[in-house]
């Protein structure tokens, strides 16, 4: 017997197409921001292996993603990987996602706006326009509002924006580190690097697998999609390739471009506009700039999607305020909780900025908290994965092999993070003492509802009378 209404009723389903739902994956990876910052990050540690490091971090993501579809080719769900773990795992571990993906979310969407607040303050300063700590703070709000405003006026205009802009971004990185690389490398005495060996490529992996953080968004537009349990799957195991092919490229370009100077890529601050420096190229810094300030505005766009989808899905499942759950009349999005989270994501960087706080070292503990975030968002769905398999009797060999070979490297690289950054184990700690606050009182004020979350969308009798797409794919079994 099919439902009148679907559980997410409210949302404007079935409506995204493929290309829409993986430029939102895409652009929360922010392909383009991390091909011009990570490689040097990862070579401070990997040295002469930072590619293996690469290919390490890549072939991780991509088990991650195989995780994930084991869930969304069977269920589509607007709280992602909250909604996904709740059917593996207990619904205390399924609240600690959903935790952790606001988390994760919510200070990415902060990141965003600092890279794109940064590098409009760059661009303006090489312009001789203007400095100083208020144009980032007034840039952070004004693209706050903006974004606000187009993830209220619908998925798929916010889908639209955000292909156009990682697009232009995508194609202007790559043609830049592509004359970068015609060009070879600097002249230097001709050292060479030497590699650590496995030591360092397992040291540049943690900085590496953090480049990927936000290529799952895909699955909070599950509900949203046409096809979802088609278009999703593909869009999270796509973004994880092509993220780590042009990972690969940027570095390779960069290696290449430092091989005969001392250190290497490892000893260099800036090393894309260091090149186009010694190449005589004074356009790329420009170039380079607002190819990064459409890649941040995208990710925080997707980011900011996702994070209201997360907030919508606590809110149905009874778990969160009632008012998140309310969706507007005409444009079909989770308004009230677009309007509770943008003043607070927008507030986790102007409030630093305004009160002097450098904005290179907001961005970075914005990046941190929100990676941390991830990786245990991540951690949490690999482990139910094959729980959840065997629930509904399709457990395979390959799925437990998945998981047993991704879950212990996700704890290693999870404590090597935190291990790394004190900041973390006092924020961290913070939110684990809330999370045990709000489980307690589910516990005691409403078990139900905390026994039965990980709501999903189904198939309803309208879809079937209507013809519409997707109507005729199997619903998932929890």
């Amino acid at each position: 017997m099919l439902r009148d209404r679907s559980p997410v009723h409210g949302l404007e389903r079935r409506r995204l197409g493929a290309v829409d739902v993986l430029a939102a994956s895409v652009s929360g990876a922010a392909p383009s921001a991390a091909m011009a910052a990570v490689p040097v990050i990862v070579a401070a540690s990997a040295a002469g292996a930072t590619l293996w490091s690469f290919v390490v971090a890549t072939v991780l993501a991509l088990l991650i993603a195989g995780c994930i579809a084991r869930f969304t080719r069977r269920m589509a769900a607007p709280g992602g990987l909250y909604a996904l773990t709740a059917k593996g795992l207990a619904p205390g571990a399924a609240l600690a996602c959903g935790i952790a993906l606001l988390t994760g979310y919510g200070l990415l969407a902060a990141a965003a706006l600092a890279g794109v607040s940064a590098y409009v303050d760059a661009l303006l300063g090489r312009l001789g326009l203007t400095d100083g700590r208020w144009v980032p703070f007034g840039v952070a709000v004004l693209v706050g509002g903006v974004v606000a405003l187009l993830a209220l006026r619908g998925v798929r205009l916010a889908a639209r924006v955000v292909l156009l802009v990682e697009s232009v971004a995508i194609t202007v990185l790559v043609v830049v580190f592509a004359l970068l690389l015609v060009g070879g490398p600097i002249p230097g005495p001709g050292s060479g690097v030497a590699s650590p060996g496995l030591g360092g490529v397992a040291a540049g992996v943690l900085p590496a697998l953090a480049a990927f953080i936000g290529f799952e968004i895909a699955t909070t537009l599950g509900a949203e999609a046409r096809r979802p349990f088609r278009t999703v799957p593909r869009a999270v195991g796509i973004t994880a390739a092509v993220a780590g092919v042009l990972y690969l490229f940027a570095a390779h370009v960069q290696v290449v471009g430092f091989a005969d100077t001392p250190g290497g890529l490892a000893g260099e601050a800036e090393p894309v506009l260091v090149l186009a420096t010694a190449r005589g190229w004074a356009w790329v810094p420009v170039v380079l700039d607002l190819g990064l300030i459409m890649s941040f505005l995208a990710c925080a766009l997707a980011t900011t999607t996702a994070l209201v989808r997360v907030l919508f899905s606590l809110s149905r499942d009874g778990v969160g305020p009632a008012a998140l759950g309310r969706t507007h009349r005409r444009f079909r999005t989770p308004h009230v909780a677009l309007a509770v989270a943008m003043p607070v994501v927008v507030a986790a960087l102007a409030v630093p900025v305004a009160l002097g706080v450098p904005l290179g070292a907001v961005l970075v503990t914005l990046l941190t908290l929100a990676t941390s975030g991830f990786l245990v968002a991540y951690l949490l769905v690999c482990v139910a994965a094959p729980v959840f398999l065997h629930r509904i009797g399709e457990l395979t060999w390959t799925a437990v092999a998945a998981t047993a070979v991704i879950a212990p490297i996700l704890v290693v690289v999870l404590v090597a993070f935190v291990a790394q950054r004190p900041i973390l184990v006092a924020v961290l700690g913070a939110i684990v003492v809330l999370g045990v606050g709000w489980w307690a009182w589910l516990r005691w004020r409403r078990p139900a509802a905390l026994g039965g979350i990980g709501v999903y969308d189904e198939t309803v009798a309208a879809d079937v009378v209507g013809g519409r797409i997707g109507a005729t794919e199997p619903r998932a079994r929890p």
